[in-house]
């Protein structure tokens, strides 16, 4: 589909009456998980476009412009606030975190598999490991402190074991800023790519940062804040992708072009009748906020639209489903690696001196302050060995042992040589 091919009504058309903002929820011991990623996936990718516009209208003087782009953001803001709330009351704080982890590994093992730029699927890979890690440490806490399996909440699509631990996330900031790509050259896919994963992964960050604080445990706090700290890194990671070059014109285009994309692929794919409706709706939507920042590049830019995205077929929709065997093809290959500036490298080869060791040192005195240790340590007291999901044993031997938590792996020299 070329989405500048369709026909768009009037921006203010999308706007709701209060009636028509509040949805029905999904129930959430019956809902398809895919269906809750997909949830948590056009959240974030409504609030990316939003805080876009927002930064966009802080960055220019043109009050016309200004009226344009708080039009089409109001609209935006009421269709994410619409999707938020298709998240049931019932389902809390932890439960829903796991809908989250899940998304992040089968998004971003999804793009990873599809993606051409050897860049910025070396950058899918090597994240893809953390997130996998984070929904272990997640579950094991949800088991832990309430009793409840987080296979079910994934329904068995997605392995629940020992990543890259997450002790070995934390990375000097330096090394966390990737080599960005080039819009006008790049392949459709790859620019959405960039676009998609960064807004999928800002979501989880900005979730994190605010439910910290509301966890009912001084464990879940902490462990909350960590990964809060690792989302940062996340999403500094991916953005740095992105091309720096485009102008906020060109990027506008690209959010609302992205946005349609999203929509699509949610439309295409989508087994709940009731959310599909809603995707159908907001496609229409989006259709017509594509149209106006197609016009408003033309007005204020003096840009066609073409100049700026060559290839406009949609690529083949966004699939949420089970990764289960790449996820443990990168694993094997890459655990033990972590960044260096721009790169990746094995912490095996990694200089005494490099940041990494010396910003480990910062953040860890010692394993025991380490809250996502700490979460499978108490588990492993309570119930003597960790809770996991896994179809075959784990691909890293070191990582095999469920009677302690290892703390080595992708942070220590020779921690996979046996």
């Amino acid at each position: 589909m070329n989405p500048f091919e369709e026909r768009a009504r009037r921006v203010e058309d999308g706007l709701q009456s209060f009636s028509e903002l509040y949805p029905r929820p999904y129930v959430k011991r019956e809902v398809d998980p895919y269906t809750k990623t997909r949830i948590i996936l056009m959240n974030g990718t409504e609030f990316e476009a939003n805080w876009f516009s927002h930064q966009l209208a802080r960055h220019t003087d043109n009050v016309d412009l200004r009226r344009e782009i708080a039009l089409t953001r109001e609209v935006e803001k009421q269709q994410q606030l619409k999707i938020s709330l298709l998240k049931p009351p019932s389902e809390n704080i932890l439960e829903h975190t796991i809908s989250y982890e899940q998304l992040a590994v089968d998004l971003t093992a999804f793009l990873a598999q599809r993606e051409q730029n050897t860049n910025v699927r070396a950058a899918l890979d090597f994240a893809l490991l953390e997130d996998f890690d984070h929904l272990y440490r997640y579950a094991d806490l949800l088991d832990g402190e309430q009793g409840i399996r987080a296979e079910m909440l994934v329904g068995r699509y997605t392995e629940i074991m020992p990543g890259r631990p997450t002790i070995a996330h934390h990375r000097h900031p330096f090394d966390n800023v990737r080599l960005p790509i080039d819009a006008k050259s790049a392949a459709t896919a790859t620019v959405l790519d960039t676009m998609i994963i960064t807004a999928a992964e800002q979501q989880t960050m900005n979730y994190y940062m605010n439910v910290t604080n509301f966890a009912c445990t001084d464990t879940a706090r902490r462990l909350y804040e960590e990964i809060a700290l690792v989302e940062e890194e996340h999403v500094t990671h991916y953005e740095a992708l992105m091309d720096p070059n485009a102008t906020w014109l060109e990027m506008l285009l690209w959010h609302e072009y992205c946005e349609c994309y999203l929509y699509y692929s949610a439309l295409s794919t989508e087994t709940d009748p009731c959310i599909r409706a809603l995707w159908e709706e907001n496609f229409e939507i989006e259709l017509s906020h594509l149209h106006k920042a197609k016009e408003l590049l033309e007005k204020y830019e003096g840009k066609e639209w073409q100049s700026v995205i060559r290839d406009p077929e949609f690529p083949e929709p966004v699939v949420l489903k089970e990764n289960i065997s790449y996820v443990r093809g990168v694993l094997a290959a890459t655990v033990q690696n972590t960044t260096l500036r721009e790169s990746y490298t094995s912490v095996d080869t990694l200089p005494p001196d490099a940041d990494f060791f010396r910003f480990q040192g910062i953040l860890i005195p010692s394993v025991e302050c380490v809250p996502s240790h700490n979460v499978i340590e108490e588990y492993l007291r309570r119930h003597r060995q960790d809770y996991r999901f896994a179809v075959a044993e784990h691909p890293i031997v070191p990582l095999r042992d469920r009677k302690s938590d290892n703390t080595a792996v992708g942070r220590c020299p020779g921690a996979t040589q046996l």
